[in-house]
């Protein structure tokens, strides 16, 4: 019976790391069994065995070395998510979605942050790239452009050794997507806002050639349009609470009368705009109504509450996961979204 009250470092120097070797002799099994338990064989091993293994490999503080895994293996049991802002909820959401489905297959989630700059997400690409990651999920915003051809090859790159691509939206060239109906649910929102009585609209958006935006701002104006509004003005600035709020103040320096209706592309500027509003003495709602897109928990908080559409950003960054992991898996149907009106937009 093994002692495993025992030292299993007095073979070894005791500033070294425990390595699998120690953990399989603390726990009595072969290393081949310690090997199955540990790095996520698809053998299986007798409960039995695998709880000993998992209750050495914790009592030891051991923990698996990922370059060996990936040099073994061709992947490490990383999945690497590329987001634009990790400080906007539209992405914390999304992450969230992503490290939960990661937990149940007992990886690790890396997040880089690109800031919505081409030659940063090169650079990180090609550095995470050296991790050997068994997965890379696209998840900032995509520009309308062709994809760079030095991201495409760090990319094909990453494809070549093993990695599996995935990217949030459309832009992503040849790789799987998880796509979302921007231009339906903008759409969706026009036609409720106008069967609301609205009829004049301010948009306010991310400079142009951003999908995202491009295709929310597109279907507003289709639906709004189509319920006998008018778009007075598309402003375009920052993909944050800042460019909101920037935004905003264009639009009042120009006159903004009441009755109107402003959308803001993301919750994010639609809270800024709001910010703007009351600062130049101005009320939400009743005097200028505003709307948003995403339906982030703070939306839900602020008085009065926003109007917006809902994306299912937890079920997206899942089902991102799900693609990496699923070789049977293809882009599917497009992810519809639910519009959902609050105090922020009365009815006119």
């Amino acid at each position: 019976m093994t002692d495993i009250t025992a030292d299993p470092g007095r073979d070894r120097p005791r500033s070294a790391s425990p390595t699998l070797h120690d953990v399989a002799r603390h726990a009595g099994v072969s290393l081949a069994t310690a090997s199955r338990v540990l790095n996520g064989s698809t053998r299986k091993v007798a409960e039995s065995y695998g709880d000993r293994v998992r209750s050495s490999a914790e009592l030891l503080g051991y923990s698996a070395n990922l370059s060996a895994q990936a040099t073994a293996k061709g992947t490490s049991a990383i999945i690497a998510l590329l987001v634009a802002d990790i400080a906007d909820p539209y992405f914390g959401l999304l992450a969230s979605g992503v490290a939960h489905g990661a937990d149940e297959a007992g990886l690790v989630v890396t997040i880089a942050i690109t800031e919505r700059d081409a030659e940063r997400e090169i650079r990180l690409v090609r550095a995470l790239r050296g991790q050997r990651p068994r997965g890379l999920i696209l998840a900032a915003s995509r520009r309308a452009e062709t994809t760079d051809p030095r991201l495409k090859h760090e990319l094909d790159a990453l494809t070549a050794g093993g990695g599996r691509i995935v990217t949030v939206g459309p832009g992503g060239g040849d790789f799987p997507a998880v796509l979302i109906d921007n231009r339906g649910g903008a759409r969706a929102l026009g036609v409720a806002l106008a069967a609301r009585g609205y009829r004049s609209a301010i948009v306010l958006g991310a400079l142009e050639g951003v999908r995202t935006s491009d295709d929310r701002i597109e279907g507003f104006s289709e639906g709004f349009r189509s319920g006998g509004g008018d778009i007075s003005r598309v402003i375009r600035g920052g993909f944050d609470r800042e460019g909101g709020t920037s935004a905003m103040d264009e639009a009042l320096a120009g006159g903004v009368a009441p009755g109107a209706v402003v959308f803001g592309i993301s919750d994010v500027i639609a809270l800024g705009a709001v910010s703007a509003i009351r600062k130049a003495g101005r009320e939400v709602g009743a005097d200028i109504a505003v709307a948003g897109f995403d339906d982030i928990p703070t939306g839900k908080d602020v008085t009065p509450a926003l109007t917006t559409v809902h994306v299912p950003l937890t079920q997206v960054g899942h089902e991102a996961l799900r693609a990496v992991l699923d070789d049977s898996w293809v882009s599917g149907e497009t992810i519809i979204l639910e519009v959902l009106l609050r105090e922020s937009t009365p009815q006119r």
